[in-house]
């Protein structure tokens, strides 16, 4: 897999009808991944004050965070994919390293990160010495994706069933969690879908006539940062309020 990868981003919240509709039309310019819709695990990393989601949606020039992401079915052997994500102005950085899962067993990321000889593995050690970060939240989606057949850096994501989870959030948890409806909580309603368009350029001209033609035009949307604004921040607040009770 792709380790290292620079684009545009533009993401999409629409309905179900809508996301079918694009579905159907992409069909002659995109092919779409082997695996069909597949299970998409995130476990994001902030410290105790959600100091680095904060410091996100206050949308700054520069931004970064660091998650932990897995796909498909999960075991001991299954590859997690430690990403580091940058984003400055318009453009998006993503690094990351892969290792088996069951390295993660009883021991921290600091750890396997100090182990890997990179230029990637040295950019996430340095963000881990200067933020006092942890696991924090765990984000689960059905995605389906596709990849342009002449445009090779055109690729279109859709996703549904987000969800997030604040407990539990460790290595073991991952083993033993195959199904993103226990014990969560939804980001977006169960009929609408999150489309992103990932491109190394313009999305092409007939994308964005689609586009237009269905009336569908971009929004500001970060998993993370929805959870952190919609849920996260209102439950520290009925928290702070009954420990002043």
């Amino acid at each position: 897999m792709q380790n290292i990868f620079r684009r545009r981003e533009k993401k999409y919240l629409i309905s179900s009808e809508h996301g079918a509709t694009l579905q159907k039309l992409i069909g002659c310019y995109t092919t779409v991944d082997q695996e069909g819709e597949y299970l998409i695990r995130d476990l994001y990393y902030d410290t105790a004050n959600w100091d680095i989601i904060s410091k996100s949606i206050e949308k700054p020039s520069y931004k970064e965070k660091l998650r932990l992401r897995l796909y498909g079915e999960c075991n001991s052997e299954s590859q997690g994919f430690l990403e580091m994500k940058r984003k400055y102005g318009d453009i998006v950085y993503k690094r990351r390293i892969a290792f088996p899962l069951g390295e993660l067993k009883d021991r921290c990321v600091q750890e396997i990160v100090s182990e890997v000889d990179s230029q990637i593995s040295r950019e996430i050690d340095y963000f881990l010495r200067i933020n006092p970060v942890s696991e924090r939240i765990h984000i689960a989606y059905k995605r389906t994706a596709y990849n342009g057949i002449e445009d090779k850096g055109l690729r279109i994501t859709f996703d549904r069933d987000i969800v997030f989870h604040l407990s539990s959030l460790n290595s073991s948890y991952f083993s033993k969690y195959n199904d993103c409806q226990i014990e969560s909580r939804q980001i977006i309603e169960q009929n609408q879908v999150l489309m992103e368009i990932k491109t190394e350029d313009a999305i092409p001209l007939w994308l964005t006539s689609a586009l237009s033609k269905n009336n569908i035009f971009p929004v500001s949307f970060s998993k993370f940062g929805v959870c952190y604004t919609r849920h996260i921040s209102k439950l520290q607040g009925l928290q702070e309020r009954k420990n002043v009770a």
